[in-house]
């Protein structure tokens, strides 16, 4: 299925804004007033046209570090939802990096874990890291 191109991952949102001064309309439902956001990049573009359309949100924005951070409700809405969820492809080029990154970073070894880490720790965004 890999070497097809058949096997896809649900991409959670990395970011939920909640929009404070959202206009209810008739109809609106509860989720309108959140906007999910997968990538730094997008949350910045998202927060500037926010800002443009004079829509206001609530600070800090909510970054989610896994899926454990998510309720049932917004995993289901904005993961599990085949109307809204977004899909990856995995490749089987993907499949074999990241077997390999896990086995080293599970494994029994110490040292190449150590190595790999310290290499990855130079192209750390500081801050991107949580106070």
């Amino acid at each position: 299925m890999l070497e097809a191109g058949r096997v896809y991952a649900a991409v959670p949102p990395l970011h939920r804004i909640e929009l404070t001064n959202t206009r209810r309309k008739r109809g609106a439902r509860p989720e309108d007033r959140y906007v999910y956001t997968y990538s730094d990049a997008e949350l910045t573009r998202t927060l500037l046209d926010l800002e443009k359309r004079k829509i206001s949100w609530k600070e800090p924005v909510q970054r989610y570090k896994g899926l454990g951070e998510m309720d049932a409700d917004q995993l289901a809405e904005t993961t599990m939802d085949p109307r809204r969820r977004t899909l990856r492809r995995i490749r089987v080029e993907q499949a074999e990096e990241a077997a390999s990154v896990f086995n080293l970073l599970m494994g029994n070894e110490v040292a190449p874990r150590r190595k790999f880490i310290q290499e990855g720790a130079q192209e750390l965004d500081v801050a991107r890291i949580d106070a």
